[in-house]
């Protein structure tokens, strides 16, 4: 069975988002296609929404998902250089920020993030990982094995990997706004799953949004800030290379 766009979009977050309820109206579908993408079919505008959004240089991913039980927060801007720059929160258990350049990998983390990460170590072991790197930026290879999954994850082609051979028989909603742009409301079904897409209807037709109501991967992700360089300069001030504390 095809894939739907909303389901591999939130595969794709997930390898690295709280479900809203439905806007006013939107369940009612156009009778007859007419204003922005007139004459497409809710399919074909989702497939447009997907070309563009995989063709796009940058991006910034926003949202709330379930990843193995627990609900994952990123905000996160990505290139296709592999560049990205923001920040990660686990099941509300602290929060770490991210940076990633060519090569090089840096992370700051709060005390609850460290402390949740670092279950199943003695009370004296944790209190010394955090009293070393709570509020403190720390860098290591971009290449290395601890950092090849987070490094994967700034990558944009990767991010968007599952978006490929993507073919849609979604319907068409009313229209509404995303965080004031305009937007066309698209629903798609896959078995009891329901999935909602929002796509831009100004300019390239951008999925601004993407909701799930699926059991296994319930989320929203919000998309913007396309084309937009990504801050992911090196920190200022002080910086822990923990490769070299590792060897």
């Amino acid at each position: 069975m095809r894939r739907t766009a909303l389901a591999a979009l939130c595969l794709a977050a997930t390898a690295a988002v709280s479900l809203t309820g439905c806007l006013p109206g939107e369940d009612e579908a156009d009778s007859k296609p007419k204003g922005p993408f007139a004459g497409l079919t809710g399919g074909e505008i989702a497939d447009r929404a997907v070309e563009a959004t995989s063709n796009a240089s940058s991006l910034r991913m926003k949202g709330d998902i379930q990843d193995d039980g627990s609900r994952v927060g990123l905000d996160m801007a990505l290139d296709k250089k592999g560049r990205c720059a923001g920040t990660v929160s686990a099941g509300g258990e602290g929060e770490a920020e991210l940076r990633k350049t060519a090569d090089t990998l840096y992370m700051k983390y709060d005390e609850k993030f460290l402390r949740a990460q670092d279950e199943g170590s003695s009370k004296a072991e944790t209190d010394a990982v955090v009293d070393m790197l709570a509020g403190k930026w720390t860098k290591t290879s971009a290449t290395g094995a601890d950092a090849e999954e987070m490094a994967g994850f700034c990558d944009l082609d990767t991010v968007l990997a599952d978006f490929e051979d993507v073919d849609s028989d979604a319907t068409r909603g009313r229209t509404t706004t995303v965080d004031g742009t305009p937007a066309l409301v698209l629903h798609e079904k896959e078995g009891k799953d329901t999935y909602t897409l929002y796509v831009a209807t100004e300019g390239k037709p951008y999925l601004l949004k993407v909701v799930s109501r699926s059991a296994d991967d319930p989320g929203t992700v919000t998309f913007g800030d396309f084309e937009k360089p990504v801050p992911a300069g090196a920190p200022e001030g002080k910086v822990i290379d923990l490769d070299a504390l590792g060897g």
